[in-house]
């Protein structure tokens, strides 16, 4: 593109609105969040437009008529799908009626608030309720993949849950050499941990989670499937309890 074109192309990104919900302008939305498919979409039609030499305004018209140029209507539960979880690290009674698995990513900001959050439901319904916690670190965030493989490592030593509490505990600091401290400091393997954590088997594990992620519609982090249904609403207890009551009340309701 050329230096002018460049210009009405950034132009058109930072005064344009993003449709996700958010209220920013697609510049704003694309550095605050860059997993919404939203204000990816739009930025690429916009650019793509203007690349042709179309105006700024004709650009517009085509983001506005592209598949983001509205939201997409609002269902608090989307229909099910299914999601593979053997092997995925779990938390919560295994024959729970309501399953949980989240989709989440070490360096998001976001994930790190929802850890409370989801914490608090599974408090509310010890019985009822498990977690299944699945890999989709972000290429936005440079130390998330190798905290997602470092997880999994722990994984294969029964330490998943206390390396996920430091990790996201620690999330700003995150780096290998501080992942390594905090696994010896749980009292893990080191000469096993570090194996594994660079082995193409954990590797090959997060790339299949990712995968699973994509093929389920995850478009960012945290997703939470409850049953195998993408829930679109507050994680906050008092948001999610009505959801987990309504399928605990669905006759034959079983983990998926």
């Amino acid at each position: 593109m050329t230096p002018t074109l460049k210009q009405t192309a950034l132009r058109a990104i930072r005064s344009y609105d993003c449709t996700c919900g958010c209220g920013m302008k697609l510049a704003e939305c694309r550095v605050m969040d860059p997993a919404c498919a939203y204000s990816r979409g739009l930025s690429a039609t916009l650019v793509d437009s203007i690349r042709q030499g179309k105006t700024q305004a004709a650009a517009e018209a085509d983001a506005k008529a592209s598949r983001y140029g509205h939201a997409a209507e609002h269902k608090t539960l989307d229909d099910a799908v299914t999601i593979p979880t053997a092997g995925a690290p779990v938390t919560g009674p295994a024959n729970a009626r309501v399953t949980l698995v989240e989709f989440s990513d070490f360096q998001c900001p976001y994930c790190s608030i929802a850890v409370a959050k989801i914490a608090a439901v599974l408090k509310a319904y010890p019985k009822d309720v498990k977690l299944i916690f699945k890999q989709f670190p972000l290429e936005s965030h440079p130390q998330a993949d190798i905290s997602a493989r470092a997880a999994l490592a722990a994984h294969r030593q029964g330490k998943f849950w206390p390396l996920h509490d430091a990790m996201f505990a620690n999330r700003t600091s995150l780096s290998r050499k501080a992942i390594l401290g905090w696994a010896q400091s749980l009292g893990m393997d080191m000469k096993k941990f570090e194996a594994d954590l660079d082995s193409d088997a954990i590797k090959q594990t997060v790339a299949r989670d990712f995968e699973d992620g994509l093929k389920a519609g995850v478009e960012g982090t945290p997703t939470v499937y409850i049953n195998g249904k993408r829930y679109n609403g507050d994680l906050d207890l008092k948001a999610i309890k009505p959801i987990i009551d309504a399928e605990l009340k669905e006759p034959g309701t079983a983990s998926k």
